[in-house]
């Protein structure tokens, strides 16, 4: 129970800054890869960050996002098997170096919450590229990472970025 009001609460403190300059939502779909691609055919997620200057082509911050990677049914020799889809709720810093006008590249680095039942979550890494298609729509192209306990959550993921 402490876990899911310290989630509403992070939320609820995300949520007011997406007022302020800065803030920035987006949606990507991903490509579940190696041991996650075994369990899930392809995931999508929503994300929100809050970037502040922190120098002349670096922006840093804090993102939250939400992850859902839908099960695959399993054929096996004994019958089919459901697999449950997989959630994580990530917490990180964030930052971004705007390499050009047009091209950035980033990182979030924090801890991803396993939402779904016997996910207890991991440390979470995503470095990304990101193109500007206009001043307030952006293309993302990322790699999302997750060390879980005997193993790895790894995904290719395409999304788009919006500038509140």
């Amino acid at each position: 129970m402490k876990k899911v009001l310290f989630i509403a609460a992070f939320l609820v403190a995300g949520i007011s800054m997406q007022a302020q300059e800065g803030a920035n939502a987006g949606i990507n779909l991903g490509l579940p890869i190696g041991d996650a691609g075994d369990f899930s055919g392809f995931s999508i997620g929503v994300d929100f960050n809050y970037l502040w200057s922190a120098a002349e082509s670096l922006d840093a911050g804090v993102a939250v996002g939400f992850t859902n990677a839908f099960g695959k049914t399993i054929d096996t020799q004994i019958g089919s098997i459901e697999i449950e889809d997989v959630q994580f709720l990530p917490l990180a810093a964030a930052g971004r170096f705007h390499v050009s006008e047009d091209f950035s590249l980033g990182a979030d680095l924090g801890y991803a919450l396993g939402i779904s039942d016997g996910n207890d979550g991991g440390f979470y890494y995503r470095p990304m590229v990101g193109y500007s298609l206009s001043e307030k729509l952006g293309l993302t192209f990322s790699y999302t990472g997750i060390s879980l306990d005997g193993g790895s959550w790894d995904t290719l993921n395409l999304g788009l970025m919006l500038s509140l």
